[in-house]
């Protein structure tokens, strides 16, 4: 299900990261103990009453001047308008309105994008908010007071920001066709993949532009099944400031990852996986998307009978944490191996979409405890009681033990090998998800 995307925007200092801190709670989304995943946290899960939201902080650099900040600051603006679907403009009543503020209220305007007017700061209601009301001249609506310090307010706030959550976005739902994202750092041909596949095809169904999003879909049509192909290389940016673009192409990345069944990575044949490659990963795995790694160019390298093995093998060691994503080495330019593309998607989506008996499932379960024995600490052993499969897309499987704090990742990651040993499930994560029970139950 594509969930909403609201992003955060707002001059430095006003109180950013404390709010994304206040609403993300602990439970960050940053893949943990991957090398070359970075802590910075850019988005983050959100759930407010019933409904879910992924939150992307816009944020990044502090320009020092006061000239690069505008800039700096309508960098945000057009990065917020153009992935999230609500934004949120972050102001501060301590430093009240400042110039920049209007510019940003303006670019915010003209986008016809909702826009939710957050004051912090806010620690005291009746004394401040006199001074709250000065942000009505930003003419962006009503002024929401909160203190992300001391989550004042924040309720408000959310209710406000939901309201603006477009039933039509979710009808992306009702859609059945697969939805694949090409993701992948800048010039590695997610382009000419795109325009490939749609040139092979040669039916061009016109570009949909996404509802409220701007990234082009494109349709392409293989043996009469439709799939949508949501592209991610589109803009490019012309920032002078590396960080900020690789921060704007991951916000791009998370926005397309959102929406898509299925995630098709490209890396270089050349310069293998790099660090932003594994980042890139580590989102559509968190994601529990299915995964399909690229490699391409593969004509421009040099093999012998042992190439394509050794090269698959150093893509697994840098991807540890995603070693069921599927390999295929292509090449857009030639053209060759991109049909075989298709067949992968299609395993990968009945992979993500398989659902597996309980009774299978539990004597899997059985058959694996007696094998290898489940962990014990101090004198109390570990018990698995029953698993059930819960969810699809990614599939997802409750397991009932006596004590959670025994079931190590280790004895989990265990489980999860010997269901792969007995259906696969290549192309695609699984979740699971544990649960306690008391052995009387």
């Amino acid at each position: 299900m594509s969930k909403p995307i609201v992003a955060i925007v707002g001059r430095p200092n006003v109180g950013k990261s404390t709010l994304f801190n206040a609403l993300a709670g602990e439970k960050i989304s940053i893949v943990k103990d991957y090398p070359g995943v970075t802590r910075d946290r850019i988005y983050a899960d959100v759930t407010w009453l019933d409904k879910q939201f992924t939150m992307i902080d816009t944020g990044g650099i502090e320009p020092e001047s006061k000239d690069l900040m505008l800039s700096h600051m309508r960098q945000q603006a057009e990065i917020a308008i153009e992935t999230a679907d609500v934004i949120m403009f972050l102001v501060d009543v301590r430093q009240g309105l400042v110039d920049s503020d209007f510019k940003v209220a303006d670019m915010l305007r003209k986008s016809g994008k909702p826009v939710v007017l957050v004051v912090n700061k806010v620690d005291n209601f009746d004394k401040l908010m006199p001074d709250v009301y000065e942000f009505y001249n930003l003419g962006i609506g009503d002024p929401i007071p909160i203190s992300a310090n001391s989550k004042l307010g924040i309720g408000d706030m959310l209710d406000e920001v939901i309201k603006h959550f477009n039933p039509e976005d979710l009808l992306e739902e009702e859609d059945e066709r697969p939805r694949i994202a090409i993701v992948g750092k800048p010039n590695v041909g997610k382009s000419s993949i795109i325009n490939k596949l749609i040139g092979e095809n040669r039916v061009i169904v016109s570009d949909i532009a996404g509802t409220t999003r701007d990234a082009i879909d494109t349709v392409v049509n293989h043996n009469d099944k439709e799939y949508v192909f949501i592209d991610t290389a589109g803009l490019r940016r012309k920032s002078k400031i590396k960080e900020e673009l690789e921060r704007f192409s991951i916000i791009r990345t998370v926005t397309a990852v959102e929406r898509a069944d299925v995630v098709v990575m490209v890396i270089d044949a050349s310069e293998g996986v790099t660090e932003q490659d594994a980042k890139i990963a580590g989102i559509a795995h968190e994601r529990g998307k299915g995964i399909i790694i690229a490699v391409n160019k593969w004509d421009a390298i040099e093999k012998n009978d042992k190439t394509i093995y050794e090269y698959t093998n150093k893509v697994r060691e840098i991807l540890s944490f995603m070693t069921y994503a599927e390999i295929i080495f292509i090449s857009a330019l030639t053209g060759q191996r991109l049909p075989k593309l298709f067949d992968v998607i299609e395993m990968v989506i009945q992979n993500q979409t398989l659902r597996i008996q309980t009774g299978v499932l539990n004597e899997i379960m059985m058959e694996a405890t007696a094998m290898q024995q489940p962990p014990s600490d101090k004198g109390k052993r570990l018990k698995l009681f029953y698993i059930t499969q819960v969810a699809i897309k990614p599939p997802t499987f409750v397991i009932f033990v006596n004590d959670k704090a025994l079931m190590h990742f280790s004895y989990t990651r265990y489980i999860e090998n010997k269901i792969r040993d007995a259906f696969g499930f290549k192309g695609t994560s699984l979740r699971f998800l544990i649960r306690e029970r008391k052995e009387k139950e």
